[in-house]
Formats: structure tokens, sequence, C-alpha cells
């Protein structure tokens, strides 16, 4: 089954992995549609937030790696001479679909419906807010079977949540409740299951009553800002607030207010 992609009339885009059979593991066509629906959403002006969640009993358990790591060495053999696509796929889909170095700076809310592992958690790491049911899972299972959790995970959950527990996360490699990892920081919210995309949903419309431009702007201003150190941050964020209070929206959000009525956001 394919990679979801909805669009709403309330500028929120829905994006589901619907592939149950395989505990929505990813292998080369989804992981490709998976970043396809990434740039998709960030190349769409409509589209101002986007909410990801899964199908069936599983978020996403990474990597299908009786069919991936096949296809990929395949892949990576037939680009050698220097061709970066072939059908439609790139050796950086893996990386692109679960965010890792994407400059993607309208906001994504995760909706964990399950387990969430490995490529899994590694999308989670890229997401903005993050809503789980109250029967998901979490784990970073890499070195249990001696592997490495290189798309992101070791980079940003020691800058997401607090050193210990992400050390906790990181090093025991064991599987933890939801209730567990939001003690950890890294969840928004916990809730039944029945109504997990409700409230992944109040956050998405919570964020579109913003301005958007302003909302993207923020995101870009905390995610360059982090990469680099505070003097150059600084510099970041007042070269950002800058272009935001030169926009259409910095005139429209006061005027709508001094007025009592709802703004017209023209995202510009």
């Amino acid at each position: 089954m394919p990679i979801h992609y909805e669009p709403g009339d309330d500028h929120i885009v829905r994006i589901t992995i619907d592939r149950p059979e395989a505990r929505n593991a990813l292998d080369m066509e989804h992981f490709a549609q998976l970043r396809q629906a990434w740039e998709r959403f960030d190349a769409d002006d409509a589209a101002w937030v986007a909410v990801i969640t899964g199908v069936g009993q599983d978020f996403c358990v990474g990597a299908d790696l009786k069919t991936y790591i096949p296809q990929i060495t395949a892949l990576a053999a037939q680009m050698r001479d220097g061709v970066t696509e072939i059908d439609g796929y790139r050796l950086d889909d893996g990386v692109k679909a679960v965010l890792r170095n994407v400059k993607l700076y309208k906001p994504v809310i995760a909706a964990v419906n399950g387990t969430c592992v490995a490529g899994g958690m590694e999308m989670l790491g890229g997401c903005d807010l993050r809503v789980a049911a109250d029967t998901a899972t979490f784990g970073v299972l890499e070195p249990k079977r001696g592997l490495f959790a290189g798309g992101g995970t070791t980079v940003r959950l020691p800058r997401q949540i607090p050193y210990p527990a992400a050390m906790e996360l990181l090093l025991c490699a064991d599987r933890l409740s939801a209730p567990r990892v939001y003690e950890m920081g890294l969840l928004n919210e916990v809730c039944p299951p029945d109504r997990l995309l409700e409230r992944a949903e109040d956050y998405a419309h919570r964020i579109t009553a913003n301005g958007p431009l302003a909302v993207r702007k923020t995101k870009e201003s905390v995610l360059r800002g982090l990469a680099v150190d505070m003097r150059e941050a600084y510099k970041i964020e007042s070269a950002i607030s800058s272009e935001v209070f030169a926009s259409e929206d910095a005139v429209e959000g006061p005027k709508a207010f001094a007025e009592k009525r709802t703004p017209e956001w023209k995202n510009r």
C-alpha cells in the first residue's frame, strides 16, 4: 500500500503510512513516496501544517530489512557512475523520508498510533509536536542488534530532551511506553487511541490560526539557530525578524486585532 497524502480545506495535510502488513516498515518504494510527500508539502503554499500517522498497530518500525538492504545495495551499484536518480529512487530517500537534515520549515505533527522504533524514532525527531496513543511504544533498538541509529537520532535526541533521558533511550535500547517517554519530555500529549487524530489536529488548528509566514519563519529561526553558536543564531534571528516585520501579514495581524476580527492571512 502507498503513502497517502491528503490535503484539507483547512491548510492541514495528513500523511499516512499505509503498510500494516509489514508493520509500516519502509522499502525503497515507500521511502521514495514519503520523501516525495514531504517535498510536496513543502512546495504547496496552501499547506501550512502536516500531520503524519500510521495505519494499524504501528506508527513506523523503520526500514524493511528483508527488502530494503538488497534494494539500496543494488541501487548504489547502479549509481557508481555519477547517476543520482534511477526510476524516481535516490540513495538519500531514506534520510530525507525521516526528515534528517531537511530544510522543512513548516510545522509537522506526529500522531503516533502504535510502535515507533528505528526509523520511526528517527522521523519522530524531525517532527515539531508529538501526540501519542497511550498504547504506543517507543525505542532506539539498533544497539540490541549491534546496529547504529544513523538517521538523526543520536544528534537530535540529546538536543530535544534532558541528557540522561536521551542516553537511557540510546544506550539501554529498551522499548518504553508512551507515558514513560512523555515523562522524559519526548511527547506533548498522551491520549486514548480513539482520540489520537482529534488531538493532533487540535494542535494543527491552533497553529493554522496564526500567521503562516510567522510560524514558518519561527521554526526556521529555531532550527538554523540550533546549528550554530549563539552569536550567529542572534544574527539569523534578527534577519528573519526583519523579513517577517516587512511582510503583508505583519500589517494584517495588528490591524485585525484593532478591528476585533479574524485575520485574513496572505502567507506573505
